[in-house]
């Protein structure tokens, strides 16, 4: 299995589609793995370099330690695999998290990237005790004690009742992820506050948001593009948190198009 090693992190990382073709790194929403974008990179596979890694903590991505590390760190393992893999520049899409991760990479390394995609995603996240008090809960009793709740912000109820195998999946990566990690996730994001960095996103942004999302609401999509210059937004419906699994063909296509107006400058 590919993995990369930083000084903090052993990272998995995995590919699909030609070598030569334009490169996409995926970075996954808090308590999944690479597997999210399972039915994404099957649409973009024949014309785009998929690259997909499991954040630290999540899957068959591990900690070193258990040193607190901020929503930057996270940018600078984007950064460790793109340099292990001798990419210059990439296209970058995330959701959620990985939306986080994705701020504070084009904020922190613009010469690194050719368009960004955020999804589902937010610059700050208000009430941190509860971000803590779910920390809390997953370090006493594991990822499995929130599953439930979990999925009803993740899907809206027609998706959840018409496609059990792809739920399924999910359900099996978030409750065998790590407690540990998924906590000290959660513990970043109560700490984290990326609004002023927005200004200085000089990458073509596209941001899309869910029109069912509970967690991070179209209005938090709003602030971003308010924030980030020249940023656009796509509004998805029906599509919740996790709308790159709902609506796979439409986030495919968005992310496509995204890298289409990049090319065209």
């Amino acid at each position: 299995m590919p993995f990369i090693e930083t000084p903090s992190a052993t990272l998995f990382v995995t590919e699909a589609g030609p070598a030569d073709r334009p490169a996409i790194l995926f970075s996954n929403s808090l308590g999944t793995t690479h597997r999210m974008w399972d039915a994404v990179v099957e649409e973009l596979a024949p014309d785009f370099r998929c690259i997909r890694y499991d954040t630290r903590g999540h899957g068959a991505s591990r900690r070193k330690g258990r040193a607190a590390f901020e929503i930057a760190d996270l940018a600078e393992d984007a950064i460790a695999i793109l340099d292990n893999l001798g990419l210059e520049r990439v296209h970058f899409a995330g959701l959620s998290l990985g939306g986080m991760t994705g701020q504070a990479l084009a904020a922190r390394h613009p010469r690194r990237l050719n368009a960004l995609t955020l999804m589902a995603t937010t610059a700050h996240m208000p009430l941190a005790q509860a971000w803590l008090d779910r920390a809390a809960l997953v370090r006493r009793e594991g990822t499995g004690a929130i599953l439930a709740a979990t999925l009803q912000r993740w899907f809206t109820p027609g998706y959840l009742e018409a496609n059990p195998p792809a739920i399924g999946v999910i359900s099996r990566d978030f409750a065998t992820n790590d407690a540990e990690g998924y906590a000290a996730c959660c513990e970043a994001i109560a700490r984290m506050d990326l609004r002023t960095l927005l200004p200085d996103i000089s990458v073509q942004t596209l941001v899309v948001a869910g029109q069912q999302d509970p967690a991070t609401p179209v209005s938090m999509s709003e602030f971003l593009c308010d924030q980030i210059p020249n940023a656009r937004l796509v509004v998805l419906d029906p599509a919740a948190h996790l709308l790159a699994v709902e609506q796979p063909a439409a986030s495919a296509r968005l992310i496509a198009d995204q890298i289409a107006r990049s090319v065209k400058g």
